[in-house]
């Protein structure tokens, strides 16, 4: 193979790929109803045409055969006056008007089958036009639907869901530790002051609980430089306290116990 003859097929290849690309299923399918309308048109005048040579041709026969019935009724009328000449040349202009009737009778046949063919052609691309037509707007709405299929298969196609899912996944998760996490700072920010309350309430009661041992350790008198702490301002009188009260007496039912054994 030449290199002219693959450049050649390189370029209608890419010309025909072109063109297949271009076309338009509904354009296409317009065009082509239209283009069978203007075939129909020109074949119904190729049809009125051929009728009309075929009623020409049809007169002219017609003439043809009148004139040689004439002229052989001349020949006879000739002969019966006696003149034979004249009968002869009668005779010669009857066959010469039978030979044209018969060549224009040949031409008419073949008219007559033109024309029926030329009717028949005519009859069937109305039919296939009317067909076209019914199959047009099926197929216009075919192509539509295959086009938006298409379409939406180009976008499902761009679509990776494994990896939307994923990413909605993931942000379900976070959104969950961000709701986790502020609620451990708040539980957290709740136990501080909760613990520095129960802290201040406690620190109370082992202070007490101190003082009353080491009072009890030193006969009931305050180690030197323990007396002015919880001292009362002058005028005011302590306030009982109960807890310690109990605890002194659980201190001096112990020791009874412990004197009796």
């Amino acid at each position: 193979m030449g290199l002219f003859d693959r450049v050649s097929r390189v370029v209608r290849s890419n010309l025909n790929a072109m063109v297949s690309s271009a076309e338009d299923p509904e354009k296409i399918l317009e065009q082509t109803v239209e283009d069978m309308k203007e075939d129909l048109v020109q074949l119904r005048q190729a049809v009125a045409q051929s009728i009309a040579s075929q009623k020409r041709l049809e007169q002219q026969y017609n003439q043809a055969e009148t004139q040689s019935s004439k002229w052989y009724n001349n020949a006879q009328l000739a002969l019966k006056k006696g003149d034979e000449g004249l009968a002869r040349e009668a005779l010669s202009r009857k066959k010469t008007f039978s030979d044209t009737a018969a060549s224009l009778k040949t031409q008419l046949d073949q008219s007559s089958t033109q024309v029926a063919k030329l009717k028949q052609g005519m009859t069937a691309l109305e039919g296939k036009i009317a067909e076209a037509k019914t199959k047009k707007d099926m197929l216009k709405a075919r192509a539509r639907a295959a086009k938006a299929t298409e379409q939406i298969n180009q976008a499902m196609g761009g679509m990776d869901p494994a990896s939307a899912i994923s990413a909605f996944e993931r942000m379900e998760d976070k959104v969950l530790s961000m709701e986790a996490q502020s609620e451990a700072v708040a539980e957290l920010a709740g136990d501080t002051l909760d613990s520095k309350f129960a802290a201040l309430e406690a620190g109370g009661d082992v202070d007490f609980e101190l003082q009353a041992m080491i009072e009890e350790m030193n006969g009931g008198a305050l180690p030197p430089g323990e007396e002015s702490k919880g001292a009362l301002p002058p005028g005011e009188e302590a306030t009982p306290n109960l807890e310690q009260t109990a605890t002194d007496a659980e201190l001096a039912e112990l020791r009874s116990k412990l004197d009796e054994a």
